[in-house]
């Protein structure tokens, strides 16, 4: 057999949830680079997360399929994989082949591995700060893309001066704001230009210089010193959605203020427990949510309308929201009612982390039954949030301030917040959403009522 025809051909793999494709960001190897089983070939960007992209083959790589900045579907070539020579075999991977032919055991966490015909991945060129040779331009695909003008690769001074840029977002960013990378400073590695800096170059309207238009892109007609932030890729499936949330959800909001005076203590008591597994305050409100929609499982639903029908759901798969760089996330803690309060504020701690770094699989923020969102961090007392659709509820919680409070008679000092719950009318009255909020308000006065709910 020749090493064409054992040639392994590696398709991006079904994304799930309704995701279809993704962008090539970067790609992480070059053509003629040698990989192993499950190293990470490409960066690609969703609707949803940007993740890193396994290969499940060992061998030679003999061809990246699209380029950076490609928006490419599900099921077509990423990466072709050719077997390797005997000599060309790198130390310490003797038994490459058998992986090879076995193909990886581990499957990227909301994708699967792709094998077969499945599905496939794109990919970007590896990233390379040297120059183009001063007598052509850049090469298709390469990583490091030059701003040039009409001269630029003609001679070696204007090669020099190429600006460095490694993401298209970056580029079509500096694009449609008509900003000359020329003039932006690459904070990034070996003065690699990143969309930090071109923000940043965009926060001075001096540095904004004239562009030609592309006729690809329609903007609507903007002042001078406008900020023009297109909506793609994350941000833009965040407006869509939250439209669609309001557009279809009848939703009611309604709100208490509580003296959280006890779930404070209790919380410390906790900590001073078991010093070495802290329990935060929004674990305990979690928790606090699931022992309600245990009573009040309306609120754990979905409305199916197309079916006219209200579907209950069995397990809580509690969304978490969190604020990030790339806009409002809600990942995911899937059947989160199995879980102790220990074991909630540890998921919690580093799902948030990992949902701020990017580093989330798309399955991790879909799927969710009703949301948990903590707006007080932002130093806000209320709010009347959007449900995230399709779900049925949300329960939201303001600042925790001093605030004088009447306790036994008597005026006092206590620690206070405002509890909301935002819930589609669809799935119940207002008995049980205030019966709900009400059961939330008491075990946050009284936490010892969580005990008496198991």
């Amino acid at each position: 057999m020749t090493t064409v025809e054992r040639t392994q051909v590696f398709l991006l793999p079904d994304l799930g949830e309704g995701l279809s494709e993704a962008e090539i960001v970067e790609w992480r190897v070059a053509v003629g680079d040698i990989v192993t089983v499950d190293q990470s070939v490409v960066e690609v960007e969703t609707a949803k997360a940007v993740v890193d992209v396994p290969c499940p083959y060992a061998g030679r790589v003999v061809t990246l399929h699209g380029a950076a900045g490609e928006v490419r579907p599900v099921g077509q070539p990423l990466i072709t994989i050719a077997p390797l020579d005997g000599g060309d075999e790198p130390a310490g991977h003797a038994t490459y082949r058998e992986e090879e032919r076995a193909g990886s055991g581990n499957v990227l966490i909301g994708y699967g591995t792709g094998h077969g015909g499945a599905t496939r991945r794109r990919r970007r060129p590896r990233l390379s700060l040297a120059p183009e040779p001063a007598t052509a331009g850049p090469a298709r695909g390469s990583d490091v893309v030059g701003d040039t003008g009409p001269t630029a690769g003609g001679h070696p001074a204007a090669a020099a001066a190429t600006a460095l840029v490694i993401s298209p977002i970056v580029r079509r960013l500096a694009r449609e704001q008509g900003l000359d990378l020329a003039t932006v400073r690459g904070t990034g590695p070996g003065g690699v230009i990143r969309r930090a800096d071109v923000e940043a170059a965009l926060a001075v309207p001096a540095a904004r210089l004239a562009a030609v238009p592309d006729p690809h892109v329609a903007l609507a007609p903007a002042g001078d010193g406008d900020v023009i932030i297109p909506l793609t890729g994350v941000r833009k499936v965040i407006a869509d959605k939250l439209s669609r949330s309001r557009r279809e959800i009848p939703e009611v909001t309604i709100w208490v203020d509580v003296d959280a005076t006890g779930l404070l203590e209790t919380r410390a008591a906790i900590n001073a427990a078991t010093p070495d597994a802290p329990v935060s305050i929004l674990a305990l409100l979690a928790r606090i949510c699931l022992s309600g929609l245990r009573r009040f499982p309306q609120l754990n639903a979905r409305v199916d309308t197309e079916a006219q029908r209200i579907v209950q759901s069995a397990g809580v798969h509690l969304g978490i929201a969190a604020q990030t760089d790339r806009g409002l996330l809600v990942p995911v803690l899937r059947d989160a009612q199995r879980l102790t309060t220990a074991e909630l504020a540890a998921e919690l701690a580093a799902t948030t982390a990992a949902a701020r770094a990017g580093s989330l699989p798309p399955a991790r923020l879909t799927g969710g039954t009703f949301t948990l969102n903590n707006y007080g961090v932002f130093g806000v007392d209320g709010s009347t949030p959007i449900i995230n659709h399709p779900e049925a509820a949300l329960l939201g919680v303001g600042r925790i301030v001093d605030k004088p409070w009447v306790v036994d008679g008597q005026l006092a000092v206590r620690k206070v917040t405002q509890l909301s719950l935002t819930f589609d009318h669809r799935v119940c009255d207002g008995g049980v959403a205030g019966g709900f909020l009400r059961h939330v308000a008491d075990c946050v006065e009284r936490p010892a009522l969580l005990i008496a709910a198991v």
